[in-house]
């Protein structure tokens, strides 16, 4: 194979397909089915958004075999191609490290035309908020409801199941579906197909954007802190992140991108970018966790890989989430009210997770693991933290004092900023 192909995509009956290939014929199928109301939509604002899904939805396909060349149908401007360009490779940096794989090795976007395509005005008003079940998505969700702001919160689901902690948001809930064409992924593995990471909230944004045209809604939140900036090697230039698609820079761009590309009138964002991952966890605490505290979760292992029941939000205690998650939490919960959440277990003093705490902690150089988790000196300074209020036992190796600042404040967008202040 020597070439990936976006193929086309459509959108009948609230269901979007897109369709991708390899110039050896083998293909691949991915459709998502939205909500839509009785007000109808604009539907050349909605073709401009499908479009953009339509080309970043691509990434998990072209993953199997990757190439170097890649065709569109459709010509993109020199901004268009370097924004793809960043997706196919810095989005991708994990995957690559994983595959042994260098910047050289992955997609190449090629400009066409110098005539930019023209973004449309939009009348649409309102807000989406995206849900997890996370801390972060539910401690935003909390805020509007204390600043009495109306939201609709959005769910991607992989099956009819959702977490019921959603249900308790006390917004509309919208869900769609995403079915990831799992049969054609698995003749690929069995063929000898690639796999590894993808920029899995690039995609999700994305299905956001298109959810938002659907329904007549202007902003879009996602709930992201300072996070993702600090990486995990590096491939010559490129550096190696799990979650590039999270990172400031890549919100930047994405939200230039839908102002340029499909309305300036259209609005995505964290409002939570401007704090630490550790001041979220103390805001979280102060704000919500006597509502969801005992209800909510961020472990992947236990909710969030495809075909888990995640209708109740559980902890499986033995992964680089709960780990971090631990950590964050811990300087400011009682010890016993923290370990409730992992059955009655001090994962500091969990032998299981003491490799995990040194990658965590940047400890004997082992690698930080590959998951959404706060940065090194971060976490030091929360475990620090924790062994200084009491109840925890100590890591079984020396952590090095942390001079890190976690009330400090990041750059973000305004408007996101400005809608919980």
């Amino acid at each position: 194979m020597s070439q990936f192909i976006f193929k086309n995509y459509s959108f009948v009956d609230n269901v979007a397909s897109f369709h991708y290939g390899f110039d050896d014929g083998r293909d691949f199928t991915e459709t998502v089915t939205f909500n839509t109301d009785d007000k109808g939509y604009d539907e050349d604002l909605l073709d401009k958004a499908l479009q953009l899904a339509f080309v970043i939805i691509g990434t998990s396909y072209y993953k199997t075999f990757p190439t170097k060349s890649v065709h569109l149908d459709f010509a993109l401007d020199q901004s268009q191609a370097n924004f793809f360009n960043h997706v196919y490779q810095e989005g991708l940096s994990q995957f690559a490290f994983e595959n042994d794989l260098t910047r050289a090795d992955l997609a190449t976007f090629e400009f066409q035309t110098d005539d930019m395509a023209k973004p449309l005005a939009y009348q649409g008003s309102g807000t989406v908020a995206l849900q997890s079940g996370g801390k972060d998505s539910l401690f935003v969700a909390s805020l509007l409801k204390e600043k009495n702001l109306p939201f609709s919160s959005w769910y991607v689901s992989s099956g009819a199941r959702h977490p019921h902690i959603l249900d308790d948001v006390g917004a509309q809930l919208i869900t769609s579906l995403r079915s990831i064409d799992r049969i054609a992924l698995e003749r690929a593995g069995r063929d000898g197909a690639k796999n590894g990471h993808v920029p899995v909230t690039y995609i999700l944004e994305s299905l956001a954007v298109i959810q938002a045209i659907l329904l007549g809604k202007n902003e879009i939140i996602v709930s992201i802190a300072h996070e993702g900036e600090e990486p995990h090697h590096h491939i010559g230039d490129l550096a190696v992140t799990h979650q590039w698609s999270k990172t400031w820079r890549a919100e930047q761009d994405f939200a230039e991108y839908v102002t340029r590309y499909i309305s300036p009138d259209i609005h995505i964002g964290s409002p939570l970018r401007q704090y630490s991952e550790l001041r979220v966890a103390e805001l979280f605490v102060e704000h919500t966790w006597d509502k969801y505290g005992h209800a909510f979760s961020s472990c992947n292992v236990a909710n969030y890989r495809q075909g888990n029941d995640n209708t109740t939000l559980k902890w499986c205690g033995d992964c680089p989430k709960c780990a971090n998650s631990f950590v964050l939490f811990a300087p400011f919960l009682p010890a016993e009210e923290l370990k409730s959440l992992f059955h009655g277990q001090d994962l500091f003093s969990k032998p299981s997770l003491t490799h995990t705490f040194k990658g965590l902690m940047g400890i004997d150089n082992v690698a930080k693991p590959f998951e959404c988790v706060g940065e090194i000196d971060e976490l030091r300074l929360a475990y620090h933290m924790a062994q200084a209020r009491g109840g925890y036992g100590p890591l079984p190796f020396e952590v090095p004092a942390s001079t890190f600042d976690y009330k400090q404040t990041y750059p973000s967008q305004a408007w996101a900023t400005e809608m919980l202040q």
